[in-house]
């Protein structure tokens, strides 16, 4: 090298060497990843982070400490950004939705997002269906028991289970291979990257023409952006050894200033172009898009340019903060706007939260109170969904206490209904049971003893309630054609006592006829005795159609007027028409008017005791009076008449007792 190359180097050397303080350093984020790492111990989230480290590894030589860290926030603002979508992302109530309903969800999971970003929704989604498998599984087993199987026998599954097993073993299986094939990628990246090294290093020692040479650099650079992720343990030595040997051929650029000019002139229209498109961006309103757009020009200004002539760098970097600040003061005031809306939506989640609380609380046991809820508690849900965005910090906070709700809601109402399952296979016992004793007694033939029967248990079937719906329509087949059966019977026999009693009927318009004509003599015991066959004769015809027992008035109407024509004591007319009365009423064969009758008696017997009673006591004011004062005797005649009825009215009952 000529002594005036060696003076040129010392006068430039400020200028366009990239001096050592220069040197990229590894940034937050990094420092971040590396500290996350630590944490994790599986192969797969170690390949996960080295994939990350793929925008390190493409880091400028320009960077000063204030670029780095205003860079490095920005970058944190953007994790931030992806730490919140993945949050909102997480937000699916998957307790809520049904197995089928989960499947379709893994299925879309599997087609539409990449395999290494679905591990948390897919676990998620399993466990769910697991735990609503065996919720499935442990009812059938009941159900399997209740009838009298063994538990060694016990064997369940569902074409839903076998499906979700099925994808699930896809997913696996898909997410094994992605990392294998991740670690193999890693490997022949760091080959790549190993090998550009090499060819770097040789740059210094080719002779070639330095328009060739630097074309060669310019190459190696481009190479080397997108060679790719390589593994994590390698990173630092790999990225340290490159930065040397750069600086190195920058060292020997010096030599040749047209170069230097040339790629610092360069460096400087692309950064004007970011530093013009970043004061674009601060003129607009969408401040998610403009954002988004402001991460990529740094990453731009961070990765894919280099250096500027010494006199330009801090005035470029210097517009470019300007310009960043302003997009970030405008968005500083939007996320504050955005997080007291998001207070609000926090404040009503909570309430809506809470209300939750309070149906699962106050619900009452029983099934149409439970729908009512689980509508109530949908309207909720959707509700939740609807309201939007809460605190970054209080999301996860507020989505656990919905989910935790949610559950706890669930599995109330789970509880009541396999509670209510218990209950109709207790109610399918006693149905089965009354089933039993329809069968036993559709074909018997004492109608009188049967039919109450009959009606008793239909009564108690209404009370009894549900029974699981599978046996529901068999077993009321069952108890309705039996009873049908006996009914059918029973009606067939009424028809044809029907045609019996018509006869009757004309029996007793005829005897009526004549005993309407009947002309008494005078002698009453003949005249009474004559009266008393008539009625043996009516009693022996037995009972007429119901709509024609009328004719029964008529008779005792005419026989009322005969009696009053004879010359018989009190007692023994009421008592004739008393036998006459227990007659009709037993020919209709009606208990419950019988029983009426018995009770209207036995009433009358205990007023009539009572009035006696009176009457007695009020003798006891009189113990001094003269027996003949009309008040006392009175008194004496009234008791008299009492004790007379009283005895009638027990003559009644020994009657009717006696049917």
């Amino acid at each position: 090298m000529s002594d005036k190359n060696l003076q040129e180097k010392e006068n430039s050397e400020e200028e366009i060497k990239v001096t050592t303080d220069e040197k990229t350093e590894v940034t937050e984020e990094s420092k971040s990843e590396e500290s996350t790492s630590e944490e994790e111990t599986t192969e797969e989230k170690g390949v996960v982070k080295e994939a990350a480290k793929e925008v390190e590894a493409e880091e400028t030589f320009e960077t000063k400490d204030k670029e780095e860290e205003a860079i490095e926030e920005n970058d944190t603002d953007e994790e931030e950004d992806e730490e919140s979508e993945e949050e909102e992302e997480e937000e699916l109530d998957y307790h809520a939705l049904s197995k089928k309903e989960l499947i379709t969800e893994l299925k879309k999971l599997l087609k539409d997002k990449p395999i290494q970003s679905i591990k948390n929704a897919v676990e998620e989604i399993r466990s769910e269906f697991n735990s609503k498998f065996q919720e499935e599984l442990e009812q059938k087993k009941e159900e399997f028991l209740a009838t009298g199987g063994n538990i060694i026998d016990f064997h369940y599954t569902t074409p839903l289970k076998k499906e979700f097993s099925s994808l699930y073993f896809d997913y696996k299986e898909k997410r094994n291979n992605y990392y294998k094939s991740l670690k193999r990628d890693l490997q022949d990246n760091l080959s790549k990257r190993l090998e550009l090294i090499e060819e770097l290093k040789g740059l210094l020692n080719m002779e070639e023409n330095i328009n060739t040479t630097y074309k060669h650099f310019k190459e190696i650079q481009e190479k080397w952006h997108v060679a790719g992720a390589i593994p994590r343990d390698k990173y630092n030595t790999v990225w340290n050894t490159y930065h040397h040997h750069v600086e190195n051929f920058y060292d020997f650029l010096h030599l040749n200033r047209e170069f230097r000019d040339l790629d610092f002139k360069h460096n400087l229209e692309q950064k004007l172009k970011i530093i013009g498109r970043a004061e674009e961006l601060a003129q607009e309103e969408d401040m998610n898009k403009v954002f988004r757009e402001l991460q990529m020009l740094h990453k731009m200004w961070k990765e894919d340019i280099g250096p500027v002539a010494k006199e330009y760098r801090d005035e470029v970097w210097d517009k470019f903060s300007a310009a960043t600040k302003v997009i970030h003061d405008k968005r500083q005031a939007f996320m504050q706007e955005l997080e007291a809306e998001f207070e609000k939506n926090y404040e009503v989640k909570k309430q809506q939260i809470q209300q939750i609380e309070e149906i699962t609380k106050n619900t009452k046991s029983n099934h149409k109170a439970w729908q009512n809820a689980i509508k109530a508690v949908q309207e909720i849900r959707d509700a939740y969904f609807e309201t939007g965005k809460v605190p970054k910090d209080k999301n996860k906070e507020i989505w656990k206490a919905f989910k935790d709700t949610t559950r706890s809601f669930n599995h109330a109402k789970n509880s009541f209904y396999k509670n209510q399952k218990k209950e109709q296979f207790e109610n399918l016992a006693k149905k089965q049971e009354l089933v039993k004793i329809a069968e036993e007694n559709k074909d018997g033939d004492d109608f009188a003893v049967i039919t109450p029967l009959m009606k008793k248990i239909q009564q108690d079937w209404k009370k009894i309630g549900h029974v699981p719906r599978k046996d529901s329509d068999k077993i009321w087949k069952l108890f309705k054609n039996a009873c049908n059966h006996y009914f059918d019977r029973l009606h067939a026999e009424k028809n044809e006592a029907n045609k019996e009693e018509l006869a009757n009927f004309e029996s007793k318009e005829a005897l009526l006829k004549e005993v309407e004509a009947l002309t008494l003599s005078g002698d009453n015991d003949a005249d009474l005795k004559l009266i008393k066959e008539a009625i043996s004769k009516w009693k022996d015809i037995g009972r007429v159609p119901y709509n024609k027992k009328n004719i029964d008035q008529k008779f005792n109407k005419v026989l009322d007027g005969l009696f009053g024509k004879l010359k018989l004591n009190k007692k023994e007319v009421e008592m004739i028409r008393f036998e006459n009365k227990l007659n009709a009423l037993a020919s209709q064969e009606d208990d419950r008017k019988l029983q009426n009758e018995k009770f209207f008696i036995s009433k009358k017997i205990t007023e009539i005791k009572g009035d006696i009673r009176q009457l007695e006591n009020n003798l006891g004011f009189f113990q001094h009076a003269d027996q003949n004062n009309p008040l006392v005797k009175e008194v004496h005649n009234n008791i008299k008449r009492q004790k007379e009825q009283l005895d009638v009215w027990k003559q009644k009952m020994k009657k009717i007792k006696s049917l």
